[in-house]
């Protein structure tokens, strides 16, 4: 995960990891987290996001999920969907 974080910090500016609100058990709020697969395009009125080449590599492959670990061990996730087994 370190290499990926590297990777992404030398390919564009801004974050290496994105937070996104969900609801888990319970009702529940928490960040999942996520490597950033797009760059802010500059010079814009309105920002528009472009998926760079990195983060094409990365959401192909699922590296960009890795950081949902931690919402794993955290206990804010499960690996598996409850819902199918119920």
């Amino acid at each position: 995960m370190l290499i990926t974080a590297v990777a992404i910090r030398l390919e564009s500016a801004g974050p290496v990891l994105e937070r996104r609100t969900r609801i888990g058990a319970g009702g529940r709020q928490f960040d999942m987290l996520s490597f950033r697969t797009n760059a802010q395009t500059p010079g814009q009125i309105r920002p528009m996001w472009q998926q760079t080449r990195l983060g094409h590599f990365l959401q192909s492959t699922r590296i960009d999920a890795l950081p949902q670990l931690i919402n794993v061990l955290q206990g804010e996730m499960s690996l598996f969907e409850t819902s199918l087994f119920d």
